[in-house]
């Protein structure tokens, strides 16, 4: 009897990259025999992917985004040797991440050229830009055979919740038990202010739907506390999380959330991976390259001449493509999807 052939997938090192990741993991599960799959990312990531089935072993990255660390890549690499992995799937383009699945001897080693990874991969494919216009698309294709042209087939990421876990979150940080719809906001975005929805629309938003009955939950990083409060004070209420809780309790409550409305950020594609209700706002980000994945999702975007820019502040001062958004589409567009 033949073992199942085992891969091992170097992720990336953002939230949302690491969930559209989950595209690729399932695309693999379903080559026959059916792949092992262990994932070497950072730390942060395990509750992401401890939530995907299809994951058999979350490795730790053990150096931060950006360090080089020739010595550390070199050991991680050596001790990975053991495990007899037959290819790795490279998501990240630099050179650096190529080094430790070479030291590691895997015989297959898949990812687009990057920073002239030549003799580093030897399964090396040149990436077509025109065709793969979106990330997860060029996730998914590496795991496709290296002839393979045009546009992979996408499945949608899904995250698996334990209820009881969700509801344990919910003790813990002391918010009683669920009686009302909860619309969940999100209101950050690490990338920068160009990127997040003013705090007044938000704001806005929030006690429309509280006036209906709604109970408001604010999610984010510490980073993200003052614009969280802003929103509160204006909106008149509402529970803020941002800050308070872990990856895995933030994952796990927005589980629960009846309806979410989140800038382009790595909560947004958590909660489409939850098949959660969302609205996502873009400004100066493209809703075509990184889109929600989940069927349940509206984009909402003016579609400015000047975006997307890609810039983190915008370069005319203004943000009017955020600005300009105004409350009444983002309503529009909830109400869609709660009909």
């Amino acid at each position: 009897m033949n073992l199942p052939p085992k891969i091992l997938v170097v992720g990336p090192s953002w939230v949302g990259d690491m969930v559209m990741a989950q595209s690729l993991f399932i695309t693999l599960k379903r080559r026959d025999p059916a792949p092992q799959i262990d994932v070497l990312a950072p730390g942060w990531s395990r509750p992401l992917l401890e939530r995907m089935p299809e994951v058999s072993c979350a490795i730790e990255m053990p150096l931060g985004h950006g360090r080089l660390d020739l010595g550390t890549r070199w050991r991680l690499g050596r001790g990975l040797r053991s495990r007899h992995y037959d290819q790795a799937i490279l998501l990240p383009n630099s050179l650096k991440s190529a080094l430790t699945p070479l030291w590691a001897g895997i015989p297959q080693r898949t990812g687009w050229v990057g920073e002239m990874r030549y003799g580093l991969l030897n399964d090396i494919r040149k990436l077509d830009k025109t065709t793969l216009t979106m990330t997860v698309q060029r996730f998914v294709a590496l795991g496709l055979a290296a002839g393979f042209q045009g546009i992979p087939e996408i499945p949608a990421p899904r995250l698996q919740i334990d209820q009881s876990a969700a509801e344990e979150a919910m003790q813990t940080l002391g918010m009683g038990e669920r009686q009302r719809p909860v619309l969940a906001l999100c209101p950050g975005a690490e990338y920068g202010p160009a990127k997040r929805w003013p705090e007044r629309h938000y704001a806005e938003l929030a006690a429309r739907r509280m006036a209906q009955g709604w109970d408001l939950w604010l999610f984010g990083s510490a980073r993200d506390r003052p614009v969280c409060a802003e929103i509160i004070q204006q909106a008149g209420g509402g529970v803020d999380l941002s800050g308070r809780t872990s990856l895995a309790q933030a994952v796990d409550l927005l589980s629960l959330a009846d309806a979410v409305v989140s800038n382009d950020s790595g909560l947004m594609h958590v909660a489409a991976a939850l098949e959660r209700p969302l609205v996502a706002i873009y400004g100066s980000s493209d809703p075509g390259f990184t889109p929600p994945l989940n069927r349940r999702s509206q984009v909402v975007t003016l579609g400015l001449e000047c975006s997307p820019c890609f810039k983190r502040e915008c370069p005319k001062g203004g943000l009017e493509c955020l600005e300009g958004l105004a409350v009444d589409q983002v309503e529009e567009a909830l109400a869609g999807l709660l009909a």
